[in-house]
């Protein structure tokens, strides 16, 4: 928190903390009124957190009831053990892995769709394909060790609770809906608000080697803006008040979120 003052100056690292001039909010005015392509980077950044609240937030949660659901243990363990082999995989070998497969000339993806007789697609040169791409790979990389926590819920539902279900008549899709999404719901609660205070922050990491040129209009985000101008630029002050920006803005969603989840329902942070 002591590094946050640094926002608000002109920081040198030869002044030190103390030493830099300050300068209050020039940073921040800079960043929204004075970069050009600022309010297209938070759309940007806000589309790609609200693609992956749709697609990506449900799967581990539709993956673990499925898996729970399994009888056979053998082939359950199987599919959690290749589910989760992606997350133990590097970023750079995540993308790499992306990037054969969407090749235009060699990739296993326009291969098939030239064997089904379309047009071969030009994915990572296609800004109008990039937020697919990157959700897809989030998913890819992430879903089997987000299932481990949904998993964990489902193990803790009193299995008599199954039982009087069934005695009441209950078919397996009605012991899903009223039992095991019932025993997930406090742990869905509770990473959903989570998740809300990284709605401004997108992993800039695989977005810096994903993306080229051709694709700045979806791809270009805040952390990546960021990256440039404050790391790469050696501007820090202005990297340390973006980042004071993102971080004010998900506490405050979070806040928000965790009022609404302690007044609707028994579950919340605090």
């Amino acid at each position: 928190m002591y590094g946050v003052l640094i926002g608000f100056q002109n920081y040198s690292p030869a002044r030190g903390i103390w030493g830099s001039d300050w300068v209050g909010l020039k940073h921040f005015i800079t960043f929204f009124y004075e970069t050009p392509d600022s309010w297209k980077l938070i759309r940007n950044t806000l589309l790609l957190n609200v693609y992956e609240m749709l697609f990506y937030f449900p799967a581990p949660i539709v993956l673990a009831i499925l898996l729970h659901e399994l009888k056979h243990v053998l082939f359950r363990r199987v599919v959690q053990t290749i589910s989760y082999m992606p997350h133990f995989l590097s970023t750079v070998v995540i993308v790499g892995m992306t990037v054969t497969f969407l090749s235009p000339q060699s990739g296993i993806v326009n291969h098939l769709l030239d064997a089904l007789g379309f047009d071969r697609i030009m994915f990572l040169g296609d800004p109008g394909w990039f937020r697919t791409i990157y959700v897809g790979s989030e998913i890819w990389q992430k879903l089997g060790w987000g299932t481990i926590l949904y998993l964990a819920a489902i193990a803790g539902v009193d299995p008599t609770l199954y039982e009087a279900a069934r005695i009441d008549g209950a078919n397996r899709f009605q012991q899903i809906r009223h039992v095991t999404l019932v025993g997930m719901v406090p742990v869905i609660i509770i990473l959903f608000v989570l998740n809300l205070g990284s709605m401004m922050e997108v992993g800039y990491q695989k977005i810096i080697l994903l993306y080229n040129p051709f694709i700045y209009e979806t791809a270009d985000v805040i952390n990546t803006f960021v990256y440039r101008r404050g790391i790469l630029g050696a501007n820090f002050s202005f990297a340390a008040a973006v980042g004071l920006f993102q971080s004010l803005f998900g506490f405050v969603l979070v806040l928000l979120a965790n009022r609404a989840a302690r007044k609707y329902s028994d579950t919340s942070l605090w």
